[in-house]
């Protein structure tokens, strides 16, 4: 998806919060290795051929060594469209409408290229979301590629987010996070939610997040040659397929607009983790900068030479649990 891109301003220096995280532990250039050498060589074998029958669904179902942290509590929760997820680590808060009071929540919306994962591919990381949040986490199993277009998606992450209204959690006490393509759609529901009245969120967080729809910039970086998970040829054929389902599951409606251009003066405060060397770093990086301009508070960290998605790895490589350790003070200090 092609649009017009306007030129950067200077960053107004009260809404600027740029940290660099230096330093690459053995276990974290273990993970880059590994991701370079497995997950890398398949996406490339997908990428020249997107549309055979590739099992993006199995994925979900052959994650389940990912448990959640010892002691969480779980329960299915049944959206409109989709299945959800309910989940609250040992010593978090549990959900308010047990304890008949107004609390923190966090929504999760998942990665995976809008295409693949899911609830059980995320479980382990939503589970130490909460545990560093103290809050619960619904995370929701949205409608993905190829047969649904990204405007089914948000229209279900916006139906998880009225689910933990009525179930009492307000708008305005929920965060709502998602990494990748995840991070997309956290961007895309914060804003809906508020244009639509349903409440302004109480912050984002978005981990290693996809929010410009056009390849360009991505392809056009130095990371596009060092990144460990992507290969340049899978950034373009994942907008020729948010096209093609676009057009396929048209019906009138107008294509969802990617976060970066949109109208964001009304967006609640952001934290933005992203690797120096990963594809969706340029993404990052330029979300943080239409948020500020818009004058909203966001926070970008930079973690050195991570993989995508690093802070899935909590609990092994020490910088994806500082990372979650982060993700836990920003909520913190949001309530």
């Amino acid at each position: 998806m092609s649009v017009a891109r306007t030129e950067l301003l200077p960053l107004p220096t009260h809404h600027a919060t740029t940290r660099e995280f230096a330093g690459v532990s053995t276990r974290s250039r273990a993970l880059s290795f590994s991701v370079r050498r497995t997950v890398r060589p398949f996406i490339e074998a997908w990428s020249y051929a997107p549309t055979l029958p590739w099992p993006a669904s199995a994925i979900d179902h052959l994650a389940f060594p990912l448990v959640p942290v010892p002691g969480t509590h779980r329960r299915r929760v049944d959206l409109p469209m989709c299945p959800a997820e309910l989940l609250w680590a040992q010593g978090a808060a549990p959900p308010a409408a047990q304890v008949g009071m107004d609390g923190t929540a966090v929504l999760y919306l998942h990665g995976g290229a809008f295409l693949c994962c899911g609830l059980t591919t995320h479980r382990h990381l939503v589970s130490r979301i909460s545990a560093t949040t103290g809050a619960p986490v619904l995370a929701v199993g949205y409608r993905m590629l190829p047969r649904h277009p990204i405007r089914r998606a948000v229209e279900d992450g916006l139906d998880g987010l009225r689910w933990l209204v009525a179930h009492g959690h307000p708008a305005e006490r929920v965060v709502i996070a998602g990494d990748s393509a995840g991070g997309f759609l956290t961007f895309a529901v914060a804003h809906e939610a508020v244009r639509l009245g349903i409440g302004r969120p109480a912050g984002t967080v978005a981990l290693s997040p996809l929010t410009d729809l056009d390849p360009r910039g991505k392809l056009d970086h130095p990371n596009s040659h060092r990144c460990a998970v992507f290969p340049r040829r899978a950034v373009a054929v994942l907008s020729t397929l948010v096209e093609r389902a676009e057009r396929l599951g048209g019906e009138g409606a107008e294509p969802v607009a990617s976060p970066v251009d949109l109208d964001l003066s009304e967006m609640p405060p952001a934290l933005i983790q992203t690797g120096s060397e990963e594809m969706t770093y340029v993404d990052a990086e330029l979300m943080a900068r239409r948020l500020q301009l818009a004058g909203v508070s966001a926070e970008l960290q930079v973690w050195e030479k991570q993989v995508h998605a690093f802070q899935a790895a909590a609990g092994v490589v020490p910088e994806s649990s500082r990372a979650i350790a982060e993700i836990g003070r920003f909520v913190r200090e949001l309530r």
